[in-house]
């Protein structure tokens, strides 16, 4: 547990492209709660029918506060099931402090938990996200990416910030990996 490498961040933030070389380097598997929710979800009861009722009659925003209550138990569950892995999270935020606090302690004995973002600005990174997202969901009434990047999770949860804008994927790659080094030895 110690040594994995945990990756957070919103949506094109680089956490799958990054995992993928850190875990290449590293030698270990790389893990994505994207591959995984869902399963997870359904141990306690997510009904994808209703999640698509809700896209379909209230938008994508009802549809993400009705996943968020599924969430923190795929987080417990994925670092549950898996070790000594680089672990991507996918975008997610949670909202709910009694899901913040759950997320927060499940990760509570990672030292590793890294916030991908491409620049410290705000609308900076605003900017360069909404450049690299194609197909963006058409039924938003609230801009999602901002809302993330306003919220207080990835930042209360991650141990150190890695800015991207001007660097490879390699050379993010090698940042984390030369901070993850100062903190082993550190320790």
């Amino acid at each position: 547990m110690p040594d994995d490498i945990v990756l957070i961040g919103p949506v094109r933030a680089g956490k799958s492209t990054v995992g993928k070389l850190l875990a290449g380097r590293l030698g270990l598997p790389q893990v994505s709660l994207d591959n995984l929710r869902y399963d997870y979800y359904r141990e306690i009861g997510f009904d994808e029918a209703h999640a698509q009722n809700l896209r379909k009659s209230e938008g994508f925003v009802a549809m993400m506060y009705y996943r968020e209550l599924f969430a923190a138990h795929a987080v417990e569950r994925m670092l549950s099931d898996y070790q000594n892995c680089v672990f991507d999270f996918g975008a997610g935020i949670y909202e709910s402090d009694e899901m913040f606090r759950r997320v927060q302690k499940a990760l509570a004995g990672y030292p590793n938990v890294v916030l991908l973002l491409p620049s410290a600005n705000v609308e900076e990174t605003l900017k360069i996200l909404a450049e690299r997202d194609l197909n963006p969901p058409k039924d938003l009434s609230l801009d999602v990416s901002a809302h993330f990047l306003r919220h207080h999770t990835y930042y209360d949860l991650a141990k150190m910030t890695v800015y991207t804008q001007g660097k490879t994927p390699e050379e993010s790659c090698m940042e984390i990996l030369e901070r993850v080094a100062i903190i082993t030895e550190n320790r």
